[in-house]
């Protein structure tokens, strides 16, 4: 009986066993089964579906390259990518190339707008057809309209010549509250975001009412990890922003850090060389590192150039670049009429009763001595007794 129950309470434990293994085994193979693949994630294409009625289209998210692009050398970090602009063509680039003036790439900003105007400037030449002009200033911001109005100071510069293509990056200098309605408001908080929000699709609309396609451009890494923390909900802020108002939204971030993600100020070039890519203070960057953030967004802009060219006349050839005018005749020289004379004026005097001056003597020339007082050792030989009569008299 014994022995009956000692095998009985083996078999049981050996099934218990069984049933467990199998129990854990089905829970791996359903839990590998169905654990959902996240999709790899494309870098740099911000641009997402925008309203109605705006200049976006969901169909611009989709990075370009050319197929015999040339790969980049062992070491060296991906670039920024291009995409095609595919966003509706703006009646005034049409008219303005029709007429044979260059394409007008406006950039504003603040100091980081500098640099953006500076490396864009250097990509997109005069040459090419484009003119890239400078509405960036330093200590400017969105958080600072008691000090200057940007809505209302750029409206007014764009009025004599409206810009094609406006580029803007704010936000390095809007790292404070903001003052409006009678309160200041800290800093990414509702009521911040809701009063920058306001002020920034007003500026917008401004200038897309003169004819503009809008870009705007984030910010890098930061070097100091609490002011990097405030430019991530920045850049945050702004991309959800600009995917509200159909604004290009163009990522830096990404192409400002090393492999690992991490701030640098050299990273590898093209050719896998290290480059001095930011500048001393751990904010902006080197004009390499200008141009290594905005290589992208300058090349989106000539395919929507070469778009509006298309449409223009069907010629995608820039147009000539203009020459300065031949400089202006000089001014011919002026005679001078005679004066008229005066009828009740007395005669001019004649040789007869003009009066007669005696010749002024004929100077004698006479060495001065020096001063009295000089050191007779000091002065030349041929004056040394001269000097000394003098003393005598």
């Amino acid at each position: 009986m014994r022995a009956a129950l000692f095998l009985f309470d083996r078999t049981a434990v050996l099934f218990l066993g069984v049933a467990a293994g199998a129990a854990i085994g089905y829970a791996f193979g359903v839990h590998t089964a169905t654990e959902p693949v996240a999709p790899p994630i494309e870098v740099g294409t911000s641009d997402v579906a925008a309203p109605l009625g705006t200049d976006a289209n969901p169909g611009d998210a989709l990075p370009t390259q050319p197929a015999d692009a040339p790969k980049p050398a062992p070491g060296a970090l991906p670039e920024q990518p291009t995409v095609a602009e595919s966003r509706p063509i703006q009646p005034g680039i049409v008219n303005a190339i029709a007429a044979g003036r260059p394409v007008r790439i406006g950039v504003f900003g603040d100091s980081f707008g500098d640099g953006i105007w500076s490396a864009l400037y250097n990509q997109l030449s005069r040459k090419q057809g484009y003119q890239v002009v400078k509405f960036s200033q330093q200590a400017t911001g969105f958080t600072r309209y008691k000090t200057l109005n940007l809505e209302e100071h750029d409206r007014a510069r764009l009025a004599p010549a409206p810009v094609d293509i406006a580029v803007i990056s704010f936000g390095a200098n809007d790292m404070m509250g903001v003052a409006a309605n009678g309160h200041v408001y800290a800093l990414l908080s509702p009521n911040w975001k809701a009063e920058i929000a306001r002020r920034v699709t007003r500026y917008v609309a401004m200038l897309r009412g003169q004819g503009a396609i809008v870009y705007w451009v984030g910010l890098p890494k930061m070097r100091e990890a609490a002011y990097d923390a405030d430019v991530v909900r920045m850049n945050a802020f702004y991309r959800d922003l600009m995917a509200q108002l159909g604004v290009a939204y163009v990522e830096t971030a990404p192409y400002s850090v090393d492999a690992d993600g991490r701030y640098a100020a050299y990273l590898p070039g093209a050719d896998g060389r290290p480059m001095l890519m930011r500048a001393n203070d751990g904010i902006h960057m080197s004009m390499n590192g200008y141009v290594r953030i905005t290589r992208g967004l300058a090349g989106r802009i000539r395919t929507y150039v070469d778009r509006a060219r298309s449409e223009a006349g069907g010629d995608a050839a820039p147009p000539p670049p203009v020459v300065a005018p031949p400089p202006p005749p000089p001014p011919v020289a002026r005679v001078k009429p005679p004066k008229l004379e005066d009828p009740l004026a007395a005669p001019p005097p004649t040789a007869a009763t003009a009066p007669t001056t005696a010749p002024p003597p004929v100077a004698t020339e006479r060495r001065a001595p020096p001063a009295k007082g000089a050191p007779v050792d000091l002065l030349p030989p041929d004056l040394r007794g001269e000097e000394e009569g003098n003393r005598s008299e």
